[in-house]
């Protein structure tokens, strides 16, 4: 990004501004799959947690955490800096949860469910994917509706859910 920046520079005092806008739309391609990046990292940990609440049937105070945690760093790293848009918009997790975070949360899942009783593929057979996407996609819809503030108790209440399931 330092030689972006440079080139950036340059450009403007060159007065070469088509070249200068073309950099800064680089820059922004950037710092957007930065944060996507950062999102899908969140995510998989959020399945994580989803996946082994699943199989397992229970739920720790540490995948509780884990789940919060994740949903509100979601939160914050989503929303733009013009506090009026996002990087994923509501109806566009389903396609990031099945073309790009599941296969690797049920791999890394897999190690840990029952100390690694089931293979990848084993568990990738034996979860419901359709169910496990739907409580994802519903904690990531409390995003938009709650403030930061409001999020950590609404989140329980959805929590106490899943140790009932």
């Amino acid at each position: 990004m330092t030689q972006e920046l440079i080139d950036l520079r340059n450009s403007i005092l060159q007065g070469n501004y088509t070249a200068a806008l073309a950099i800064v739309d680089e820059l922004e391609g950037m710092s957007k799959q930065a944060n996507i990046r950062q999102i899908q990292s969140f995510l998989k940990i959020l399945l994580i947690h989803l996946i082994k609440n699943h199989i397992e049937k229970r739920l720790t105070n540490s995948w509780m955490s884990s789940i919060r945690n994740s949903i509100r760093e979601i939160q914050k790293i989503n929303l733009k800096e013009n506090k009026k848009s996002y990087y994923i918009n509501q109806d566009e997790w389903g396609n990031l949860i099945e073309e790009e975070v599941i296969e690797d949360a049920i791999a890394d899942a897999s190690l840990e469910i029952m100390n690694g009783k089931y293979t990848r593929s084993q568990l990738s057979n034996i979860i419901n994917r359709e169910e496990i996407i739907n409580t994802a996609i519903t904690f990531l819809s409390l995003t938009y509706t709650y403030s930061a503030k409001e999020l950590p108790a609404i989140m329980d209440d959805y929590l106490s859910q899943l140790v009932a399931d």
